[in-house]
């Protein structure tokens, strides 16, 4: 009996992220012996997976996991009291905007400052007080260009406050300006005798990352991990950059922290769970089986913060990979019946059926899965075998030349046509 290999995708992941990671699953699988009796043929070529949801990249749009990226309540208050109309003669009074900022009351801090402003322009504090409210009110864009104007004036002044560099530096953070926050940042986190600050270095690995300075990135994200060892968003950055260069231990330790102290963190479960399958391909059988088994324990976190689609055809592909069909299939048959469903995702669903030897549910599924892509020459291998070994030769006749139409120098899809073509009646 031959053993043979078939490649598959996963359903298509939800276009957060845009990096490309090729990452191809092979399946080894045992033909029936016997002229009329049906095997598997190997697909011309590897099909590209999707890169994981939520997995940043360079040109992503989200700057981080967002409940780990949100501001520090204690950059969101001045440590220091504003300047008073006695301090700044002819200048309007911003004590009644910093108490009721101090009390929280945001909205109200901000246009009481917004009145300072309007009066006297160049009063920095008041531009800082409504950066700060707009800061904890998530008005990050206006946080940004007021911050932006009361630094000017402090360093116009020669009084430069470390409190509004900071507050400055995340609101750049936080709408993405990377460049801007940049320089701020390596500022923040280089003053003499200032204790570490994780946020802080994390902002900055996160700036170095997003602007290509991956070497300082990495720097960086370890300081933050040393300040604060269970800085889940540090350990996810450490852990991507780590699988972006092919190391997939280190990406592992890397991700397994992260998901452990934030378990919460669907991106780290799904590139988690990319790196067990990836360092699975390059083991000898014994280790790869094992990271085939973590797999399927980081895609089973993804579903316990994640119940969509993508969360499951990845959970789905790991149970595949790990050889455990029935699991897959039930897994995957969760989110099977939407009529959105993705035709990858049905793909899957016939390989866990077709695995299991349930052959009549897994022509029900990649029947579907044809229609939805017509034009995924896997679907024809996987179709063909599967009403072959159901003896329905016409239908496998079929399937095989619409294989064949799509890559018509494929020698497997030539002899599979040949093969049935005297039983096609």
């Amino acid at each position: 009996m031959s053993r043979i290999s078939l490649r598959f995708t996963t359903a298509a992941l939800a276009a957060l992220f845009v990096l490309a990671l090729v990452l191809t699953a092979e399946f080894e699988a045992r033909a029936q012996s016997g002229a009329t009796r049906p095997r598997r043929v190997t697909p011309s070529q590897p099909v590209p997976t999707p890169s994981p949801v939520g997995q940043p990249n360079n040109n992503a749009s989200t700057p981080a996991p967002a409940r780990a990226s949100a501001p520090r309540t204690t950059a969101a208050t001045p440590r220091t009291a504003p300047a008073s109309a006695a301090a700044t003669s002819g200048s309007p009074d911003t004590s009644r905007a910093f108490a009721l900022l101090q009390q929280k009351q945001y909205e109200a801090a901000l246009r009481e400052a917004r009145q300072v402003t309007a009066s006297d322009p160049s009063n920095s504090e008041g531009w800082k007080i409504a950066g700060f409210a707009e800061m904890n009110l998530r008005q990050y864009a206006e946080a940004s260009a007021d911050l932006q104007r009361a630094l000017d004036l402090q360093r116009a002044a020669g009084a430069e406050d470390a409190n509004t560099l900071d507050a400055l530096a995340q609101a750049y953070v936080r709408t993405e300006k990377f460049e801007q926050a940049l320089p701020l940042l390596v500022a923040a986190t280089s003053r003499t005798g200032a204790q570490p600050d994780a946020l802080m270095l994390y902002y900055r690995g996160l700036a170095e990352f997003r602007t290509g300075k991956m070497a300082e990135a990495e720097r960086s994200l370890n300081q933050a991990v040393k300040a604060d060892p269970k800085s889940a968003p540090a350990l996810f950055y450490l852990g991507r950059i780590a699988f972006e260069r092919k190391d997939n231990d280190a990406a592992i330790n890397a991700l397994n922290r992260a998901t452990l102290s934030d378990p919460r963190l669907a991106e780290a479960w799904t590139l988690l769970t990319y790196a067990y399958l990836r360092r699975a391909d390059a083991s000898a059988d014994a280790k790869a089986d094992a990271d085939y088994l973590s797999a399927v324990r980081a895609s089973e976190g993804l579903t316990r913060v994640r119940t969509d689609e993508v969360a499951f055809a990845l959970h789905g592909q790991a149970l595949i990979r790990a050889k455990l069909y029935p699991r897959a299939a039930l897994a995957l048959e969760r989110v099977a019946a939407s009529s959105n469903v993705q035709g990858s995702t049905l793909y899957l669903l016939g390989i866990a059926h077709s695995r299991a030897k349930n052959f009549p549910k897994a022509i029900t599924a990649l029947e579907r899965a044809a229609a939805k892509t017509p034009d995924d020459v896997n679907i024809y291998r996987e179709l063909g075998y599967v009403y072959e070994v159901s003896k329905q030769y016409a239908k496998a006749l079929t399937a095989y030349e619409k294989g064949l139409s799509l890559v018509p120098d494929d020698a497997d899809f030539k002899e599979a046509a040949e093969r049935v073509r005297p039983f096609a009646k």
